[in-house]
């Protein structure tokens, strides 16, 4: 049997890429292909009781270190429950955000620890994806699309636009340094990104 392919979804806040992720899930099942479509944090039961604590609450209610932790901890029962099991049985995994977003979000945003990103990744998680498409679009417009769309879970977006203008940077410059990374323009309408997604994605 082959092994699925893996793909991620990677941008700020507000880029539209979980819309991007939904449409290309729909796409490829059209194809005929069986497509696991996920998120994180999240995507396993485990995973989605840390989703609340990290995504809710106040912008200070951990520090940026706990939260390397605990993200690396449902992403691993995310990798043992959903991604791993699916892509063995040859199904493509599509994910709303991976490591790659803790590189970015608890990296660089919030002092120097890229250097604890990575040797926790290597020791915990180990895989990396496929390709990832990083939806690119203006901070502002980022901000403004997820601040509309409010709910409880905008405590990153809380914390602003500069925090999002250096995500932005980091993770172009992520791009930029790593082959598997397709860089998609996100300012057109769905349909037009939907399409240059679905041409960056190899039949």
């Amino acid at each position: 049997m082959t092994t699925g392919r893996f793909i991620s979804f990677e941008g700020i806040d507000g880029s539209g890429k979980s819309t991007q992720a939904r449409l290309l899930a729909e796409a490829l099942r059209a194809r005929g292909r069986e497509v696991v479509l996920t998120r994180e944090p999240g995507g396993s039961p485990g995973a989605e009781e840390i989703r609340r604590l990290v995504l809710e609450g106040a912008t200070d209610r951990w520090s940026a270190e706990t939260e390397i932790l605990l993200f690396t901890a449902a992403r691993r029962d995310h990798l043992e429950k959903t991604i791993r099991p699916a892509l063995e049985r040859g199904a493509d995994v599509i994910t709303d955000r991976f490591a790659d977003s803790t590189r970015i979000f608890q990296g660089i945003t919030r002092g120097d620890l890229q250097d604890s990103v990575d040797r926790l990744h290597a020791m915990m998680i180990g895989v990396e994806p496929d390709l990832t498409l990083l939806i690119d679009i203006d901070p502002a417009e980022g901000l403004r699309r997820a601040t509309a769309r409010a709910g409880s879970e905008m405590r990153f977006e809380d914390m602003g636009l500069g925090f999002q203008q250096q995500a932005r940077a980091g993770f172009l410059a992520l791009a930029a340094r790593q082959s598997r990374f397709r860089v998609i323009d996100g300012a057109g309408t769905i349909e037009a990104v939907a399409a240059d997604v679905l041409a960056a994605v190899p039949v």
